[in-house]
């Protein structure tokens, strides 16, 4: 019961975390797209009023007119909206999630022994200094190098060294799945940060003092837009990295690799470099930026490398040759059976390695492995995640080994050569 629960949990906050992530995205891209599209009006009442930018658009059977200031209006007559609930949501919900998955399951989907033999509450402890430990470093070299000549240049730089070194610290020390998550969580950490210590309060500050009807120093307040806006043009580029990092825990291949820590920090660069595009095609239409095309390409030239370099071997492929006549392979009726000996063979490595998770006593998804029917019926399954994804056991927690996996291969590239031959 108490799994069944957990599962509802795990996927009602999925749920909540996807809905309030859209919500944020959208809004950033949204606004990144305003930035790059809004033109100097000409118009002498505009112009009177303090817009410095405008544009107009179509959707949804109706027009829109958004104007920027980047002075306050002398007077706002309705209510000022402020974007922030999307981003404290989705961190909210996403730590929510990573809690209830990893931190409270952290023996089975946190730790893998092979990699570092933690304690329980030391591999937790090491994974919150990795988000809070993120920000610190980030927004110490935001305001070391920021606003310096090339600053943004040496800001982008250092984060991908920090990054880079994060992933290799992440993949040695944790299960490979929980490495790649972390490693997006805590950059989406900095990125819900900028908004609750830099963004909104310094945007709090200037209107308090543009509304207050009292005079102020323009010039001190200009510090809080620059670094509003810097940190929020950060946010759009960690956006395509923090996404790529969530959404590889449904494939293995690439948490699973040797050089996982690699593969990860490649994915992010050529995420941020298309993201790069997108940035910049939307000034490029007016004239402000050369052709960006150059960073698209280089984003899909990384992953396609990737691609290539990930391709599976020949190991652990099973060659599909029938089995010899007369071994016992015919249930009565004619149906297939795999052989005696080759399914005794699995059901012990099953027993050794899998009884505890899939047996009597437990039965982790419903599923079943300690008889010979029950291994033959689930076959398909068990090929699956033991040699195809190597998902089960989770972080190889009992220990299966290559040759256990290359037996389970053969073994069911025999059923199935067993199955087609029955059917002759």
């Amino acid at each position: 019961m108490e799994t069944y629960l957990l599962d509802w949990a795990n996927l009602l906050i999925r749920w909540v975390h996807v809905i309030t992530a859209i919500a944020w995205v959208g809004s950033s891209f949204y606004f990144v797209f305003l930035d790059n599209n809004l033109v100097k009006p000409k118009s002498p009442d505009l112009l009177e009023k303090g817009v410095d930018g405008a544009m107009w658009a179509v959707h949804g059977g109706g027009f829109y007119n958004p104007q920027k200031y980047l002075t306050a209006p002398k007077t706002i007559h309705s209510h000022l909206h402020w974007f922030y609930w999307e981003s404290y949501s989705t961190w909210l919900s996403g730590f929510a999630l990573f809690t209830l998955m990893y931190l409270y399951n952290a023996g089975t989907y946190l730790i893998d022994k092979s990699l570092m033999d933690w304690e329980q509450a030391d591999a937790i402890g090491v994974a919150l200094c990795f988000l809070g430990g993120f920000w610190l470093i980030y927004d110490f070299v935001c305001h070391a190098f920021g606003f310096r000549k090339n600053g943004e240049a040496i800001v982008g730089a250092v984060m991908l060294i920090v990054v880079a070194a994060a992933a290799w610290l992440a993949c040695h020390w944790f299960a490979g799945r929980a490495a790649f998550l972390l490693v997006g969580a805590m950059i989406a950490t900095a990125m819900s940060a900028n908004v609750f210590f830099w963004i909104i309060p310094g945007q709090r500050k200037v209107v308090a003092a543009m509304t207050s009807g009292k005079p102020y120093d323009g010039r001190a307040l200009a510090i809080h837009g620059k670094r509003g806006k810097q940190r929020s043009v950060h946010n759009t580029y960690f956006t395509l990295p923090v996404l790529f990092a969530m959404l590889s825990n449904h494939y293995s291949f690439t948490y699973t690799h040797e050089h996982n820590w690699l593969v990860l920090v490649m994915m992010m660069l050529a995420g941020a470099a298309i993201r790069q595009y997108f940035v910049l095609r939307h000034g490029f239409k007016h004239g402000r930026n050369g052709n960006p095309i150059r960073y698209a390409i280089a984003g899909v030239v990384v992953i396609l490398a990737v691609i290539v370099w990930l391709a599976p071997s020949k190991s652990l492929k099973p060659a599909l040759v029938p089995p010899a006549r007369g071994d016992g392979v015919q249930r009565q009726g004619g149906e297939s059976l795999i052989a005696a000996t080759d399914t005794a063979a699995i059901l012990a490595i099953a027993k050794e390695r899998c009884i505890m998770c899939h047996g009597a006593a437990l039965q982790q998804k419903g599923i079943r492995l300690d008889s010979a029917e029950l291994m033959e019926k689930n076959a398909t399954l068990v090929y699956q995640q033991a040699v195809v994804t190597k998902l089960m056991p989770m972080n190889n927690a009992t220990g299966v080994t290559p040759a256990e996996r290359q037996q389970i291969a053969d073994w069911y590239a025999s059923s199935n050569a067993t199955s087609k031959a029955s059917k002759l």
